[in-house]
């Protein structure tokens, strides 16, 4: 159950990731070029060392992955949203 949610999360962190990406955002302006598909590896990185980890039975990389996605999810919605 857990690496379902962690999985569903990562979709959810992806779609946010690419948003901010593709938003165009004045803030973007300011990173290379090569940054976008580096970060999106990052991201991939990132959900499947906890999959791994939650598979391999820790609870504690599932509630840390859960953070991070509250994390990403508001601060893309703060870029979107053009509150920063």
């Amino acid at each position: 159950m857990g690496l379902w949610i962690v999985f569903l999360l990562g979709i959810g962190n992806f779609a946010a990731h690419r948003a901010v990406l593709e938003s165009r955002h004045p803030l973007l302006a300011e990173i290379p070029w090569f940054f976008g598909r580096f970060s999106l590896a990052i991201e991939f990185a990132m959900l499947l060392g906890a999959m791994l980890m939650i598979a391999a039975g820790s609870l504690t990389w599932a509630l840390l992955y859960g953070g991070y996605s509250l994390v990403n999810l508001g601060s893309a919605w703060l870029i979107l949203t053009r509150r920063i």
